[in-house]
C-alpha cells in the first residue's frame, strides 16, 4: 500500500502519523534492521504500529530506508510507507513524507519506530493538548521527560517563564544546556499546514542533516505557541539503540504483560520466573509456575496448570490441562491431557481429550486419540492412534527409512507392550494386542495378538 486511500468522513479530523523508521542497526550491530528485532514475541515496529492504529483510524505512513522489503513485508498493507534514499536527518525524512500527506488534514502526529514502551494513555494526551495548542494558534505540541540520564536526548530549553524555546541535541549542547534534565524523545504534534510549509526553513547543520527539533525554534521566532506536555513515567520513552536497551524494555514489557494477565485471572506463582509474550493468550484461573515460556501464538484454555520450567510455542491447549517440565511446539492439546515431566511435542502433535503423555515421551506429527495413555520412554511419529488405546513404556514407531517417512495406525482399544518396534508403513487392528519387545513389521488384524521378532500373530489366551 504506497498511497493512502480517499478518508472516509469519520477520518478525516483524526491526524496523519508519520513513523520514522529508515534506521539501521548500527549501534545494535546487527543485520536485521533495529524495528525487526524481536520484543515480547512482537518486532519493534509492531509496538509503533500499534500505538499508531489506537490513535488514529488512519493507517501510519512508515519512512523506510535500507532494508525496507522486510519491514513492509512485516507490517503489510497496514500501512503506507515513502522511502528515504538519502539519510539526511530526521528532518529530511518527514520532507518525503509531505507529497502524500500534504493538504490531507490537519494534524501530523510524528514519531520513531523503536520506541516500544510508549503508552495509549500518553499518545492521548498529546493529542488532547495539540488540540488545546491549534485553538489557541499554536503549532506544535511535544512530549518530554525528567531524566537524570541523557541516553543522547536532545534538551528542552525552556524560558524563565517556563515557555519552550528550543530542543538542542546532545552534540549541539553547551556545557549548561547539557545539566537540563527535561529531554526531548521526538514524540511531536503538528499543525499540518504549518509543518509542511516550514520543512524548508530548516537549515542544514554541521553533520549535514536536517533536525526536525530545530521547528521548535522556528515556531518560536514566528511567534507562534510550541507546548509540552512532561511525562509522569519516564520508562515509556526508552528508545532502543543498544542490546542493552533491547534487554531493558524486554523486562519493562514482560512486567506489564505479566500484571495484564493476574489482573484478567491467571495465578504466576512467580512473575519475575514467568515469560509470556504479548501474542499469548490466557484463560481464567489457570496456573502459571516459575520457569514457563509462553511464545508466539500458544493459546492456553482455563483452569491449566503450567510448570514449572515448561515452555510452550505456538500451541493451543485445551481447559482443564497440566503440563510441567516440557517443551511443546506447534501442537494442539485437547481438555483434560496431562503431558510430562520431560516431554516434548513437536510440530503436528495432536493430543485429544483425556490423553495422559507421561515422561521421557516424544510425539511428532501425529493424533493420539481420546484416552490414549502413553506412559513414558516412547517415540510417536507420523502416526494415528484410536482411543482408549495403552502405549507401553519404550514403543517407537520407526517412521523413517532413510529417504521418506512412513505412517502408522492404531486403531481403537489396542494395546501396545513395552519396548514394541512399529514399522510403518504398519497398522494395528482395533483390540489388537503386541507382546513387550516385538518388532511388529506387518498389519496386526483386529483383536489379534502378535509378538516376537519379528512379530507373528500368535493364538490369545481366554
Amino acid at each position: 500500500m504506497s498511497d493512502h486511500q480517499p478518508l472516509a468522513p469519520d477520518q478525516e479530523a483524526a491526524a496523519d502519523v508519520v513513523i520514522l523508521a529508515a534506521g539501521d542497526s548500527t549501534r545494535l550491530r546487527s543485520k536485521v534492521p533495529k524495528v525487526l528485532h524481536p520484543l515480547a514475541g512482537r518486532p519493534l515496529i509492531e509496538y509503533s504500529v500499534r500505538l499508531a492504529e489506537a490513535v488514529s483510524p488512519k493507517p501510519p505512513l512508515i519512512v523506510v530506508g535500507r532494508n525496507a522489503d522486510a519491514l513492509m513485508a512485516q507490517v503489510g498493507d497496514r500501512a503506507c510507507y515513502v522511502h528515504q534514499e538519502q539519510r539526511l536527518g530526521t528532518g529530511h525524512a518527514v520532507m518525503q513524507a509531505r507529497p502524500s500527506l500534504q493538504g490531507r488534514s490537519q494534524s501530523v502526529l510524528v514519531f520513531y519506530g523503536d520506541m516500544p514502551l510508549v503508552t495509549q494513555e500518553s499518545m492521548q494526551q498529546l493529542l488532547a493538548l495539540h488540540a488545546s495548542n491549534r485553538a489557541q494558534g499554536g503549532v506544535l505540541s511535544l512530549l518530554t521527560f525528567e531524566s537524570g540520564n541523557p541516553r543522547g536526548f536532545g534538551r528542552i530549553v525552556r524560558s524563565s517563564a517556563g515557555d519552550v524555546l528550543a530542543i538542542v541535541e546532545e552534540a549541539d549542547c553547551t556545557p549548561p544546556q547539557r545539566m537540563i534534565t527535561e529531554l526531548n524523545p521526538g514524540l511531536y504534534c503538528y499543525d499540518a499546514d504549518w509543518l509542511w510549509r516550514s520543512l524548508d526553513l530548516i537549515t542544514v547543520s554541521p553533520k549535514g542533516e536536517y533536525y526536525l527539533t530545530d521547528l521548535v525554534a522556528i515556531a518560536v521566532s514566528q511567534g507562534r505557541q510550541v507546548l509540552a506536555h512532561k511525562v509522569s513515567d519516564p520508562v515509556e520513552m526508552l528508545g532502543i539503540n543498544t542490546r542493552v536497551h533491547l534487554a531493558e524494555a524486554e523486562a519493562v514489557l514482560r512486567t506489564r504483560i505479566n500484571h495484564r494477565w493476574m489482573e484478567a485471572g491467571v495465578t504466576l506463582t512467580d512473575p519475575a520466573a514467568t515469560y509470556i509474550d504479548d501474542t499469548v493468550e490466557i484463560g481464567r484461573d489457570t496456573v502459571l509456575l516459575p520457569g514457563v515460556h509462553l511464545r508466539g501464538q500458544s493459546r492456553i484454555g482455563e483452569d491449566c496448570r503450567i510448570g514449572p520450567n515448561t515452555t510452550v510455542v505456538d500451541t493451543v491447549v485445551g481447559d482443564g490441562c497440566r503440563v510441567q517440565y516440557a517443551v511443546l511446539e506447534q501442537a494442539a492439546l485437547e481438555d483434560h491431557v496431562e503431558v510430562g515431566p520431560f516431554a516434548h511435542l513437536r510440530k503436528g502433535a495432536h493430543l485429544a481429550s483425556g490423553v495422559h503423555m507421561g515422561n521421557f515421551g516424544e510425539v511428532k506429527n501425529s493424533y493420539l486419540g481420546p484416552g490414549v495413555k502413553m506412559g513414558h520412554f516412547s517415540y510417536i511419529g507420523d502416526a494415528t492412534i484410536g482411543q482408549e488405546v495403552n502405549v507401553g513404556a519404550g514403543t517407537i514407531t520407526c517412521n523413517y527409512d532413510g529417504s521418506r517417512k512412513h505412517h502408522t495406525t492404531i486403531g481403537d482399544h489396542a494395546f501396545i507392550g513395552s519396548d514394541t518396534m512399529l514399522v510403518a508403513p504398519v497398522t494395528i487392528g482395533a483390540g489388537a494386542r503386541t507382546g513387550a519387545g516385538s518388532v511388529v513389521t506387518h498389519d496386526v488384524p483386529p483383536g489379534e495378538l502378535a509378538l516376537g521378532v519379528p512379530a507373528r500373530i500368535r493364538p490369545r489366551a481366554e
